[in-house]
């Protein structure tokens, strides 16, 4: 980092910008050469990829025997490595999994139990990698939780947060401000730029529980069907090209693709008439505080033994 504050571009000289940063001379001369990348390496990350899409609760353990089986020799740690590079990790919560930036404030999720019955309700974002011929970039969308509809997309070979509030401020200015605003504990999310945006429109700020990936489920399903309806099937090179086909695709996602859990209707046709989509996150939380009163009511008023053994453990 120390040298990265050292450049031609600075009044003093690089001897002095060398002693007043600690740096050695050596490495701000050493030409920087692009590291080549690895051939089996881009092989397998685009196996866990793919793998990982298809099945996103597999852990490194399952994704290590997966890749056993196709011939590759590796061990979880380097599973695990790779996960990490691609930002994955399995659905299934576990210790230390999701570490929130420590000065960032995290929201509550407002969603669940929450009926969204109009366009503009509900909108959420979320953060997916796509592959290329020589290593990867970062894709960031908002959808419109009612109707499905894409609002915006950005692209960045950076996993910074920069990409997403520009993503967020093109949706608020072609389509308004929706009630409330639901991402994942990421650090680009919580963010001061990017929470900034959405108080400043005053929009209600909702965040997924740790380890809960379906508190975001439709934009989760929207990464799904982005790679195995486009990305997979044309398997781009570059990014001018993935950036052209994913235009492509999203006109086509919003325009044409009809969803079946939109009565086969098209997203841009629900949103534009606000009639035909809806959403629920079942509060099932809720439903087993409400089971278990049910439960000890009915085993208060049941006549006999068990009733008298209710009583006895009721306090005085």
């Amino acid at each position: 980092m120390r040298r990265a504050w050292v450049g031609t571009a600075e009044p003093l000289p690089l001897t002095r910008q060398c002693e007043l940063t600690g740096v050695a001379r050596s490495g701000v001369y050493r030409p920087q050469t692009a590291a080549v990348p690895d051939a089996q390496e881009l092989s397998l990350l685009a196996l866990i990829d793919a793998e990982y899409t298809r099945h996103p609760f597999y852990g490194s353990r399952k994704l290590r025997h997966y890749l056993r089986g196709l011939g590759h020799t590796v061990n979880r740690k380097r599973v695990q490595r790779l996960m990490r590079l691609l930002g994955l990790a399995g659905m299934a919560p576990g210790p230390n999994t999701s570490r929130p930036h420590p000065q960032h404030r995290i929201y509550p999720y407002l969603l669940r139990g929450v009926t969204i019955d109009r366009p503009n309700q509900v909108w959420s974002t979320d953060i997916t990698y796509i592959r290329l011929a020589r290593g990867f970039v970062y894709l960031v969308a908002v959808i419109d939780w009612y109707s499905r509809r894409v609002l915006s997309w950005r692209l960045s070979n950076t996993l910074d947060s920069g990409f997403c509030v520009d993503c967020l401020a093109q949706a608020l200015q072609e389509y308004g401000a929706p009630a409330i605003f639901n991402t994942d504990q990421g650090c680009q999310f919580t963010s001061a730029a990017f929470t900034g945006a959405l108080k400043a429109h005053g929009i209600a700020i909702s965040m997924d529980g740790r380890g809960r990936a379906l508190d975001n489920i439709f934009v989760e399903r929207l990464w799904r069907s982005v790679k195995h309806e486009d990305v997979y099937l044309k398997g781009y090179a570059t990014l001018p090209e993935l950036l052209l086909g994913l235009t492509e695709y999203f006109v086509f996602y919003n325009t044409e693709r009809m969803h079946q859990s939109l009565d086969y209707s098209t997203p841009d046709t629900v949103y534009r008439t606000a009639s035909g989509g809806g959403a629920s996150i079942v509060d099932k939380f809720a439903e087993r505080k409400k089971a278990r009163s049910e439960k000890a009511i009915k085993a208060e008023t049941e006549p006999g033994q068990r009733r008298a053994a209710v009583c006895e453990r009721l306090p005085s």
